[in-house]
């Protein structure tokens, strides 16, 4: 039950930020934090990560329910199965990730982004973010540490 709690938690977190981030900012709108660290701002990605494919939405719209539809399958068996914290827990992470970027493909076309962080790589200066993004990686390196059984 723990872990469908974290899922849903994150799902609806992103949720409420990225309908504040649509409704509230305009594109050309930018907040530093963190000592210019952190950058908020609105983008729509309408492909996959660094808009990959983006002159492909239905495609992309595919892909994101397939590898949802997975992940959501594995997430079941190891339920079943009972495997460890580690493992559940990046489960847990990438389906309310997962589930929230999903959700805006299938509701408005483009994944809704706003996050950035200031790095000693220029390039990954520019790559905008949301939560669900985030938990995603955690949970990817998560399933990598603790996948060995």
């Amino acid at each position: 039950m723990k872990y469908i709690l974290v899922a849903t938690t994150i799902f609806a977190g992103d949720f409420f930020l990225k309908k504040h981030i649509e409704e509230q900012r305009d594109f050309k709108e930018e907040t530093k934090l963190f000592s210019g660290k952190v950058t908020v701002r609105k983008c729509h990605n309408r492909g996959m990560a660094l808009n990959y494919l983006e002159k492909c939405p239905k495609l992309v719209k595919n892909i994101s329910g397939i590898i949802f539809l997975m992940i959501g399958i594995l997430w079941y068996l190891c339920f079943k199965k009972k495997k460890n914290l580690g493992i559940m827990l990046a489960f847990s992470l990438i389906i309310g990730g997962g589930a929230s970027n999903f959700f805006d493909r299938v509701t408005k076309g483009y994944v809704i982004d706003y996050v950035s962080f200031q790095t000693p790589w220029k390039k990954l200066n520019h790559v905008v973010f949301n939560i669900s993004d985030l938990c995603i990686f955690l949970g990817s390196l998560l399933l990598v540490l603790f996948g060995r059984d």
